[in-house]
């Protein structure tokens, strides 16, 4: 046999000899990994807590917070929620969801909403079900309204030539459309619907709020308050922060301030990568960062969201 041959069949053995012990050591960390983490969850599960979730910048429907909130209202040792929010609003839907989903847990254990620099429209409906519900003084919230935007660009579509020739089975189904204004019928008919959704949101706030709803409606004209306006109208309980809400519970509910707090829901991926024992906690976070990167989130729908208005003059 010759010595390139001998050499030839050497390289092959090693390389072999390599690719068996990578994969052993990377089972190896695995299985240590996924060891940890069992013990991590064993002892932080034993142990009770508050549970606490961050909400914060659009809302939209998210169903990996929402299980996170239902796990909460399951869990024996998440012994009270608080709820932080710092969100200009979103989507009815997204409020919605976030709304019945605390008031599920709300029905369980005490809950206390603490409001950040912004807690208006959907951010304020989230905060409704808890039982206490703090803002600092500046904090911008309420907004109490529900808007749909309709885009329009007849005239765009005019100085371009371009035309339409939509084709439908009614008058409305073609309503609203990007080539021609509202008629009469279908402005109607979406103000309807803006109407009974804000009359649901209307309806959350005097539940909530335990207040009068037609009292609810003077204030619900889409103005948003500051959080020391906010107190005296009764949208608020009180002026403060975590700080404040965690002095609240042990008062009112007795849960010890050293009650250790645990943040759930979704968290940011290097969070996530960097706070986990387990490597198999891995995975998650590199498919949340590959969504992020690779695709769009588009967002459409009825919205609860305060913007301040600009003009130019």
């Amino acid at each position: 046999m010759s010595l390139e041959t001998d050499l030839l069949l050497d390289r092959r053995r090693l390389k072999r000899r390599l690719f068996l012990w990578r994969m052993v050591a990377v089972l190896a960390v695995v299985g240590a990994g996924l060891l940890a983490a069992r013990d991590d969850a064993a002892i932080i599960l034993s142990r009770d807590h508050v549970a606490r979730i961050t909400i914060s910048g659009v809302i939209t429907d998210h169903r990996r917070t929402t299980e996170a909130l239902d796990a909460v209202a399951r869990d024996a040792t998440a012994r009270a929620l608080l709820v932080i929010i710092d969100s200009p609003g979103g989507t009815m839907a997204g409020g919605e969801s976030f709304h019945r989903a605390i008031a599920r847990i709300a029905e369980r254990k005490p809950v206390v909403a603490v409001m950040g620099a912004t807690a208006a429209s959907a951010g304020y409906m989230v905060a409704l079900p808890a039982e206490r519900v703090f803002a600092r003084d500046s904090t911008l919230t309420g907004s109490i309204g529900v808007k749909l935007m309709l885009p329009e660009f007849s005239g765009l579509f005019d100085r371009l030539g371009i035309g339409d020739n939509s084709v439908a089975s009614g008058p409305l189904k073609d309503e609203p459309s990007l080539a021609r204004p509202l008629s009469p019928l279908g402005r109607e008919v979406i103000q309807g619907l803006v109407d009974d959704m804000h009359d649901q949101f209307v309806a959350m706030v005097a539940a909530g709020r335990r207040m009068d709803t037609a009292r609810v409606r003077e204030l619900a004209d889409g103005r948003a308050y500051t959080g020391r306006q906010a107190l005296g109208l009764g949208l608020v309980d009180a002026i403060g922060g975590e700080r404040e809400a965690r002095a609240w519970l042990a008062e009112a509910k007795q849960l010890a301030t050293s009650l250790p707090a645990r943040d759930i829901g979704k968290r940011g991926w290097a969070d996530r990568a960097l706070g986990e024992s387990s490597l198999g906690a891995l995975w998650p976070v590199l498919l949340d960062l590959l969504t992020k990167t690779v695709l769009s989130q588009r967002l459409d729908g009825a919205w609860a969201i305060w913007q301040p208005a600009t003009e130019a003059e």
